[in-house]
C-alpha cells in the first residue's frame, strides 16, 4: 500500500491538473501580465484575479514558492513553541489557500481552516485544489475586503502572507489591530525585498506594543538591530520548478529561490532560538563564517573552525535562516 502524497507533493499534483484545460501559452501570458500588474500596482478594491484562467495560471506559478516560504517560517516558529500544535487556523487574504497547506505540513491532522479573500475565483480554485489534501475538508473559503472592517473570530492562528503590500496604509494598520484583537498567534510573510522588511517590521512593532513575544526569525523581542536602510533581514526557501517556471524565465534550473522576510509571533510562552543564522554562511578552507543575529540585539560574524569539533561538523550544515546553535549543543 503507498503512503500518502506528503502536502508538497498534492500541492504540486493538483496545481498541474489545473493547467490540463490551460494552453501552455496562455497560461505564460496570463501570468505575465499578472506579474506586470502586482509589480505596477496601487491598492485597489478590485480583485486582481479576475477569472478562473487568471487564478489557474497565477496558482500554478506562485503557490508552490509561497508555500515553501511560509512552511519556513512556520518550521521556525513551531521550534520556538515545540509543545503548541493550533486547533483552529484563518488565512487572510490567503487567495488560494497555499498558506493553509503549509500549515498541514508543518502541524499534521485536521483543524478548523478559514480562509478568507476578495477574489471570489480564487477562493473558488483553492476550494478546488484542497480536495487533494484531507487535512483541508472542511475548510471554510469566504469572501471578504481584507482590511478596515474585517471581523476574525479568535482563532488560534492566523496567517498573512504576500497580503500586506496590497494594502493601503490604512488598511493594513486596521488589519494589524484586527488580528493582534483576535489571534493567539501571527505569522506574517512578504517578499524578501527592502520594501517587504519594512512592512514586516511595521508589523513586527506593532504585534509586540500588543503583547506579542516574538517567536521568530529575532531571538527577542526588541528592536531589530538593523539600522534603517542600511540592510534588510530576508530569507531563502528552495522552491522546485515546473516546466511553466521555465517558459516564463528561462533557462534549465530545476528549482529556484524564493526570497521572503517574516514575523512569527504569539502570546504563548516561547522559547526562541539563542541566534538566527541571517546571511548564507561562507564555507572555507577549515572554516565556517556564521552571521547572526543574537539575543542581546546585535549582529556579529562569528568564526567556527576545526577545534570547535562536532559544533564546526553542525556550522558546515547550516542554513541561511537556521538557529544556532543547533539543537543539543551548548547554548541550546
Amino acid at each position: 500500500m503507498n503512503a500518502p502524497a506528503s502536502p508538497a507533493d498534492a500541492l504540486r499534483g493538483a496545481l498541474a491538473s489545473l493547467l490540463d484545460d490551460l494552453p501552455p501559452r496562455q497560461a505564460a501570458q496570463a501570468v505575465e501580465r499578472l506579474i506586470a500588474t502586482y509589480r505596477g500596482a496601487t491598492p485597489t478594491d478590485s480583485p486582481i484575479l479576475r477569472d478562473r484562467a487568471d487564478v489557474a495560471a497565477y496558482a500554478a506559478y506562485r503557490m508552490p514558492a509561497t508555500f515553501e516560504a511560509v512552511r519556513a517560517a512556520l518550521e521556525a516558529f513551531a521550534d520556538a513553541v515545540p509543545d503548541w500544535t493550533p486547533g483552529t487556523h484563518t488565512d487572510v487574504g490567503g487567495g488560494t489557500g497555499a498558506a493553509t497547506w503549509a500549515v498541514s505540513a508543518t502541524w499534521p491532522g485536521e483543524r478548523g481552516v478559514t480562509v478568507m479573500d476578495w477574489a471570489e475565483p480564487a477562493l473558488a480554485i483553492g476550494r478546488e485544489i484542497a480536495a487533494a489534501n484531507p487535512a483541508l475538508d472542511k475548510a471554510r473559503w469566504q469572501r471578504a475586503r481584507i482590511g478596515s472592517g474585517l471581523s476574525l473570530e479568535a482563532p488560534d492562528l492566523v496567517t498573512v502572507s504576500y497580503v500586506l503590500n496590497e494594502l493601503t496604509a490604512a488598511d493594513r494598520t486596521a488589519l494589524l489591530d484586527t488580528v493582534a484583537g483576535a489571534a493567539r498567534s501571527v505569522v506574517i510573510v512578504e517578499p524578501g525585498t527592502p520594501d517587504g522588511y519594512t512592512r514586516v517590521i511595521e508589523a513586527r512593532d506593532r504585534l509586540v506594543a500588543a503583547g506579542f513575544h516574538i517567536a521568530a526569525p529575532c531571538p527577542h523581542s526588541a528592536a531589530c538591530p538593523i539600522v534603517p536602510g542600511t540592510d534588510w533581514c530576508h530569507f531563502a526557501a528552495r522552491v522546485s520548478r515546473s516546466s511553466l517556471h521555465r517558459q516564463i524565465k528561462g533557462g534549465s534550473l530545476a528549482y529556484e529561490d524564493e526570497k521572503f522576510s517574516y514575523v512569527a509571533a504569539t502570546r504563548l510562552p516561547v522559547t526562541p532560538a539563542p541566534a538566527r543564522v541571517v546571511r548564507k554562511p561562507q564555507i572555507r578552507k577549515g572554516q565556517v563564517l556564521l552571521d547572526l543575529c543574537e539575543t542581546e540585539p546585535a549582529l556579529r560574524r562569528t568564526t567556527v573552525t576545526k577545534r570547535h569539533g562536532d559544533l564546526y561538523k553542525a556550522a558546515r550544515d547550516a542554513d541561511w535562516g537556521d538557529a544556532w546553535p543547533p539543537a543539543g549543543h551548548p547554548g541550546r
